[in-house]
């Protein structure tokens, strides 16, 4: 079985973070024995090469110096309100149908796994014009909250979803927004850890007293959605030297998440920076629950799932998260985690009190988070998923 992944982005160099949910995805999908090859769009100039044994073509669509359209923060970020910026979609558009053309000209592969519908949908076409190749449309959110801003993005979305054979998404939050569109059969598909040997046995954090230290982590990108500035107000409700927050990642807003910080004068708050694979795994060892306080951003745009729950379950730690997007799908309140309301700096205190104050509680939630987690988000379940989608697809007459 050979699958062309079409996507926005992905590692542009072995140490890259982009996508890592992707990258184990088709590393684990080539170990079953499914050859996978990457299209996306160049980086300032990056021509084609490999990662972990997967050539990834990449498509010039601008001069070097313009080709930043993708990655990092991401294209509907880095376009809003550029208008100048936002015609680099014209060309890149075109060349990605035309680089998806030639990959698919030989027959190469049998299925296209088209990641962000929206426009990468569009280049699949080729796919599907020069070797009938069936198209499996993989939807992560993005795409919708564009379609709200562009209203003329919703008849194309509406006609992609009548043509791929198959349409997949990361939650049931992104499901909802699916059906919202076209009235077709959506599967949901998401992701499991991405950290380096996971130990599924790794012990709950329990507390003994009120004394003993408690950790507690964020794991993420530094925009609006994550809801970090409310975490950073929650540490006002909690009081005493035993709670720690650390604040793993980076992103646009670091600098003025800082400086929020400084503001309390607040010494337990500590901000990271980006972490290696195995730093990151550390820092899930020595923590004591995971926080992942998301809002709706004033884009409306919110978590998709929020693969960093999968990981901070497996990982041992009690999950609290707000209760938005497609983390409900992750966190069950009361049984695999808390969930507060979006944006409630008060509320998120409490719930992170309630578990350093309750072992008992955050003992039952962990095994309730790994339980849930291994049924519906871990790999072994996951992959033999997919592979089911694409074998089913095939099969279908076109």
């Amino acid at each position: 079985m050979r699958v062309l992944f079409l996507s926005s982005v992905y590692a542009r160099h072995p140490s890259d973070s982009e996508v890592p949910w992707m990258r184990e995805s088709i590393r684990r999908l080539r170990a079953s024995g499914v050859e996978v090859e990457v299209l996306a769009p160049s980086w300032k100039g990056l021509s084609s090469h490999e990662i972990d044994g997967t050539p990834v073509h990449r498509f010039r669509y601008a001069p070097q110096s313009m080709e930043f359209l993708t990655h990092d923060e991401g294209a509907p970020s880095k376009t809003k309100g550029k208008p100048w910026l936002q015609l680099l979609a014209i060309p890149y558009i075109l060349s990605g149908f035309v680089a998806c053309w030639k990959l698919c000209r030989k027959g190469r592969f049998d299925v296209i796994h088209c990641h962000w519908p929206f426009p990468h949908g569009l280049l699949a076409q080729a796919g599907r014009l020069r070797a009938n190749l069936p198209v499996v449309l993989n939807f992560h959110g993005a795409e919708l909250l564009l379609m709200r801003r562009k209203i003329w993005i919703r008849p194309i979305l509406h006609w992609l979803l009548g043509q791929s054979e198959a349409t997949l998404c990361n939650s049931s939050f992104t499901r909802g927004r699916i059906l919202d569109v076209r009235q077709v059969a959506v599967e949901l598909s998401p992701y499991g850890t991405t950290l380096p040997d996971t130990p599924s046995d790794q012990p709950p954090k329990i507390f003994r007293n009120r004394e003993d230290p408690f950790q507690m982590l964020f794991v993420g990108r530094h925009i609006e959605r994550k809801g970090i500035e409310t975490l950073i107000d929650a540490m006002a409700y909690l009081e005493g030297d035993r709670f720690h927050l650390k604040i793993v990642g980076q992103g646009d807003l670091t600098e003025a998440l800082m400086a929020r910080a400084a503001a309390t004068k607040d010494p337990r708050i500590e901000f990271t920076g980006k972490l290696s694979t195995q730093d990151l795994a550390d820092a899930y060892a020595l923590a004591n629950v995971f926080v992942l306080p998301a809002v709706i951003d004033s884009k409306g745009d919110t978590e998709g799932l929020g693969v960093v729950l999968i990981e901070a379950a497996e990982m041992g730690l009690p999950l609290v998260g707000s209760n938005v997007g497609g983390i409900p799908d992750v966190i069950v309140e009361g049984e695999t985690g808390l969930l507060v309301p979006p944006g409630d700096s008060k509320s998120l205190a409490k719930a992170l009190l309630r578990l350093a104050d309750q072992p008992v509680l955050a003992k039952a939630l962990v095994e309730g988070a790994r339980a849930r987690t291994r049924k519906f988000f871990s790999w072994e379940v996951v992959i033999p998923a997919l592979r089911e989608v694409y074998r089913r697809v095939l099969s279908t007459p076109r």
